[in-house]
């Protein structure tokens, strides 16, 4: 048979049908639990506020003194490691997260 053949019959539309529908399964919206506006925005403000332009001041400023620190030997380096390790964790917890849900939704 031809190509032409198949179309004309309506194996075309049946096989674009078949491609189509795993996409638009894939497209569901997924909507926030009713009541949760309030508590959205008090996660959103200390999401803001732990990455804003003041923490990132605070954060760099805190680097800098414990970087300088541990070069003239007043504080040891394992400390000094735990606070520069800590200032990414806070700045990298968005990434870390979606990385965790990606992993999660991939596992199901």
């Amino acid at each position: 048979m031809s190509r032409l053949s198949l179309v004309s019959r309506g194996a075309f539309p049946l096989s674009a049908a078949l491609f189509v529908a795993p996409r638009a399964a894939a497209q569901t919206v997924q909507s926030d639990p009713a009541g949760s506006g309030p508590l959205l925005g008090a996660l959103q403000w200390v999401e803001g506020t732990l990455l804003g332009n003041l923490a990132t001041t605070a954060a760099v400023i805190a680097v800098a003194v414990v970087g300088l620190m541990m070069l003239t030997g007043r504080i040891e380096w394992r400390r000094g490691v735990t606070v520069v390790v800590g200032a990414f964790i806070v700045f990298g917890a968005v990434a870390i997260v979606a990385g965790m849900r990606s992993m999660a939704t991939g596992l199901r």
